[in-house]
């Protein structure tokens, strides 16, 4: 028996943790052909949890193996090429710009960080 239907529930895949969750949308075939899955992931955002602590001026920190992450010429790595450790931080935004010195956007919600750097902001802390 063929699973597809001609409507499907949207999912987005959330930019941090890389967890589907459920938008709220129904997504329809305007032929009504069944060409679609029950759940159809349709682009990133942040689940809850994560949309949460954005709302609230933290910058999640995703660690990424750069040997299994692709990335683009430009060094860049797009959320479909991370290749995510699961380890995680989060970062106010003040504090971001002057641990890293470097200024981030407000619509920011994370960045890929190498393996160690979490481990070093944690050694900060630690004093």
């Amino acid at each position: 028996m063929n699973d597809k239907s001609h409507v499907s529930l949207e999912q987005h895949v959330c930019l941090v943790c890389g967890t589907r969750f459920d938008t709220g949308t129904i997504l329809l075939d305007k032929r009504l052909r069944a060409s679609m899955e029950r759940h159809t992931a349709t682009g990133w955002g942040l689940c809850p949890e994560h949309q949460k602590l954005s709302d609230n001026g933290f910058v999640a920190l995703v660690e990424c193996d750069p040997q299994r992450s692709g990335s683009q010429a430009s060094g860049r790595m797009k959320p479909e090429q991370a290749y995510r450790t699961g380890r995680l931080a989060h970062l106010k935004r003040e504090v971001f710009a002057d641990v890293f010195n470097v200024p981030i956007e407000d619509k920011q919600p994370c960045v890929f960080v190498e393996p160690g750097v979490i481990e070093q902001l944690q050694a900060m802390t630690a004093r």
